[in-house]
């Protein structure tokens, strides 16, 4: 079952990367791709596998256009 991404989230890159979530152990970023949520990730790898499984295996994960991480880039996962 997916998660409708949040009603003000506006964003234009395929794939969003939500901030850091601290108050889980392992903390882990919340991934929508086109709009849809489909996951938690808990590494680089992880979104990584996402974006495999949704079809964008050639995604270039540093592509601003592509990809908008939120509340850090994908060096922060804590």
């Amino acid at each position: 079952m997916t998660e409708p991404a949040p009603a003000d989230a506006h964003h234009h890159a395929h794939v969003v990367v939500h901030p850091v979530q601290t108050d889980a152990t392992p903390p882990y970023r919340r991934v929508d791709i086109l709009g849809e949520y489909v996951g938690k990730a808990y590494g680089i790898g992880d979104v990584s596998e996402f974006c495999r499984r949704a079809g964008l295996e050639e995604l270039d994960l540093d592509a601003e256009r592509m990809v908008e991480w939120i509340g850090g880039g994908s060096e922060v996962w804590e």
